[in-house]
């Protein structure tokens, strides 16, 4: 038995450790406009995505000027629309790049990029084939939106899925819904920030604090009982603050968002090794849950969807975050629970796991005020 928990551990941890060490998923932002056979887009890229394959910082002092940019703006089209391809009916509508600008979006400064191409017939679908920085980033996603007389079509785009086919009568809004599920699931899982988080509240679920060190529950019941309302309090709480951000009813700059999730992180990871707050852990959870909607509505709040799709896009990403959470529960509340009188797992799982999740929070709070001094 010991010897499949420690090997269960290590999975678990070396996943723990690749997860923590990988860089914040990055977004662009692409919306055409169609008129008749003429289409007009705009797409946001963001500079710090674009710096990577282009090191576009010539003199390398940390800061972009727009003299720098200026210089790069054709390597800037070249990079950027040869990953790109719009097509109707089979054949291309070819991109003509036009004019650079610079756009804020909460997360920091991004290269606008407007273009025009030209379709042989006024379209009815247009195939988009997308792969923007799929050959250096793997969590990158293109979030697209086609505007056409009204009616709209969106699409999530990546490396796991670079091509779709819109259909510009509008999709339908079970499909946005899925979609944004879909995409709510992915954002669980890849912002490794997110699901750390719920790591650390996870970590002591099988045990109980007594005085300043944590003894093994006897039974299933208190720890279903617990992670119930912790779960709960920290779902109820980002859908909240999800939802005002994402239809602008408060706005917090998306660097002060990062730091104080990463600031969350370190504070219930240190609870672990030593808990001073033990009781009613649902209300941090809560608290800190407030926080982290802020890092969720990121994903949203730069598409200026309608009304009507926001909120089922909204709808559909809320229930994916959750499911995304219930997965990272369901893989790890078993084995913590099985081996939770085993005095090495506990030290292992408890003490090992938290102090490394604390690490890696000190390591994030640094680099995200670092960029904030910038």
């Amino acid at each position: 038995m010991k010897i499949g928990a420690k090997i269960l551990l290590t999975c678990w941890l070396l996943c723990l450790s690749s997860q923590a060490l990988a860089h914040k998923p990055s977004d662009s932002y692409l919306t055409i406009s169609v008129d008749g056979a003429d289409l007009y887009g705009r797409w946001d890229v963001a500079l710090r995505d674009l710096d990577n394959p282009l090191v576009l910082d010539s003199n390398g002092d940390g800061k972009l000027t727009w003299g720098e940019l200026k210089r790069r703006q054709a390597d800037i089209a070249h990079y950027a629309f040869s990953r790109i391809t719009l097509a109707s009916d089979g054949q291309n509508c070819p991109i003509q790049p036009g004019e650079m600008l610079i756009d804020h979006h909460t997360d920091g400064a991004y290269a606008v990029l407007m273009f025009n191409a030209k379709c042989a017939l006024q379209p009815a679908r247009l195939a988009i084939d997308y792969h923007l920085f799929a050959d250096i980033d793997t969590l990158h996603k293109g979030l697209v939106s086609v505007v056409n007389d009204g009616a709209i079509a969106t699409a999530i785009l990546g490396l796991d899925h670079p091509q779709e086919t819109l259909d510009l009568h509008g999709k339908p809004l079970a499909n946005v819904f899925i979609d944004f599920m879909l995409e709510g699931m992915g954002h669980i899982w890849r912002g490794f920030d997110h699901a750390l988080f719920l790591i650390a509240l996870l970590l002591p679920a099988s045990w109980v604090a007594r005085g300043r060190s944590w003894q093994a529950v006897a039974s299933p019941r208190p720890v279903v009982l617990e992670l119930l309302r912790i779960v709960t309090a920290f779902t109820a709480a980002h859908a909240i603050t999800l939802t005002l951000a994402a239809f602008h009813l408060i706005s917090v700059p998306a660097v002060l968002v990062e730091i104080g999730i990463a600031v969350t992180i370190l504070l219930a990871a240190l609870n672990n090794i030593y808990p001073l707050v033990q009781r009613r852990l649902w209300l941090i959870a809560f608290a800190f849950g407030l926080i982290h909607g802020f890092g969720f509505a990121n994903v949203l709040i730069d598409m200026a969807l309608p009304p009507l799709h926001l909120a089922v896009a909204l709808a559909g990403f809320n229930l994916g975050v959750e499911a995304g959470q219930l997965g990272i529960v369901l893989l790890l509340l078993p084995v913590l629970y099985l081996y939770r009188q085993e005095h090495w797992f506990k030290l292992a799982a408890l003490y090992g796991g938290s102090a490394a999740i604390s690490v890696f929070a000190v390591s994030w709070i640094v680099e995200r005020c670092a960029i904030l001094s910038v």
